[in-house]
């Protein structure tokens, strides 16, 4: 109990010594590979794989029995002249055996379960990845919902302007009420967006909750920026998502278990060598009173020549097992090459896309300043000056969404290069 406290006043402390200067993105990574329970449950089954290796190698190393008993016997046997005896039988032994050869076997489950436990590393790695990949997203939804949240502010406070001039226009009888009935829908319509635009914020703070556990103050965020460039081509990209993704890694090491496995399935067609030690110490055995003792130590051979061809089908079973371990590595090779071109063509075409969504908006802006002017001289119609407002609205929204859009791409592009944890500096898996 008294650790469990040490350990909720450290993470309580972390908390509030990020609260206290603002969460980046990189702490709230930081902070959820250390407190997400799927990750943690990735590093425990790494840790369980490893005492895996410490039971193969345990068959390097003798066995040591020790038995005991006491009870009564009631024989009748031409030991006994054929005469019932009854006696209190009591029994104690120790036997110890030494594996000298097990045809191969021990040494190719050593290196089956060091396979498996390789897996399940890069497994975690893998589920670190994306993990930090999907803090990332709903970081960065976080500081978009919020962007977007003031922009629906701004665009129902310019409607809101607009409403109140026309009220006034109305009253003095220059507007109509045709334009003061199209600016009051415009007006609600606003104000609908606003309440969509608190909602889809408070959805992604609690998303942000579900994979953090960090019920964060929006001003605490700030803006991430890449810290490394990508590289030059997809093909770069591509050579370097074959050579470090976690995924393709895992898969490698499940055929070296698988090859392991298929080797150690030899093991049958061999003798089988062990030391073998045995003392007893017996009391009234047999009907016969008094003590016996006796030591046996003896190198003992044993091999199988008929298993109703049992160990044939187990050595192709494991040739096939072998097989799909390698077929399915190819096809994970197939995933992984997918997903960064993806996120590839993704990025390239969000970054083509940018300059023209940034000379939309500065249109756009200008021409609701000289709408808005003409308005006011009575050269535009109300409806003009609503539509280029909306579409001012419109362009900024794209334009937000393209910038968070564009960051979070690159961030996929490293995840499909299983390199975004090394974006992240000073975080790495935990074996």
């Amino acid at each position: 109990m008294r650790l469990m406290g040490i350990i909720g006043a450290a993470a309580c402390g972390a908390l509030l010594a990020m609260g206290a200067h603002g969460l980046t993105l990189k702490e709230a990574v930081r902070h959820t590979l250390e407190t997400n329970p799927e990750v943690q449950a990735a590093r425990n089954e790494v840790r369980s794989r490893g005492q895996e290796i410490r039971q193969a190698k345990a068959g390097y190393l003798p066995t040591v029995d020790l038995a005991a008993g006491i009870g009564r016997e009631t024989i009748e046997a031409p030991a006994t002249g054929n005469e019932e005896v009854d006696l209190t039988r009591q029994e104690a032994s120790i036997a110890a055996r030494q594996m000298v050869f097990d045809g191969f076997a021990t040494s190719e489950e050593i290196k089956r379960q060091k396979a498996r436990t390789d897996s399940s590393a890069y497994k975690l790695q893998e589920i670190e990845e994306r993990t930090a990949l999907r803090t990332a997203e709903l970081y960065l939804n976080l500081l978009r919902r919020n962007q977007l949240l003031d922009l629906a502010r701004e665009t129902l406070y310019a409607h809101q302007n607009i409403h109140d001039q026309m009220v006034l226009r109305n009253k003095s009888g220059v507007g109509s009420k045709a334009d003061l009935d199209q600016i009051s829908a415009r007006l609600a319509l606003a104000q609908s967006n606003l309440i969509s635009a608190q909602t889809n914020l408070m959805d992604a703070r609690t998303n942000f909750y579900r994979i953090t556990g960090v019920d964060v103050q929006l001003d605490d965020l700030h803006m991430p920026t890449m810290r490394q460039s990508l590289p030059p081509s997809v093909e770069a990209a591509q050579a370097l998502a074959l050579e470090n993704h976690p995924t393709l890694l895992s898969a490698g090491a499940d055929i070296d278990s698988a090859h392991a496995q298929y080797k150690a399935s030899e093991s049958a067609f061999w003798p089988r060598l062990q030391l073998e030690a045995d003392k007893r110490w017996d009391e009234d055995i047999g009907g016969i009173e008094g003590d016996n003792e006796d030591l046996i130590v003896a190198l003992r051979m044993t091999y199988n020549l008929y298993n109703g061809g049992a160990d044939q089908a187990r050595r192709k079973q494991t040739a096939y097992l072998l097989e799909e371990a390698k077929d399915i590595r190819g096809n994970t090779q197939r995933q992984v090459v997918e997903s960064l071109r993806l996120s590839w063509s993704a990025f390239k075409a969000i970054e083509a896309q940018m300059k023209y969504l940034e000379m939309h908006v500065r249109a756009a802006t200008d021409t609701k300043a000289a709408y808005l002017k003409q308005f006011n001289i009575g050269r535009r119609t109300l409806l003009d000056l609503l539509n280029t407002e909306n579409e001012l609205v419109d362009s900024k929204r794209t334009l937000i969404n393209a910038t968070y859009d564009r960051l979070f791409s690159q961030y996929r592009i490293y995840n499909s290069m299983g390199k975004l944890l090394f974006e992240f500096r000073d975080l790495s898996s935990e074996s």
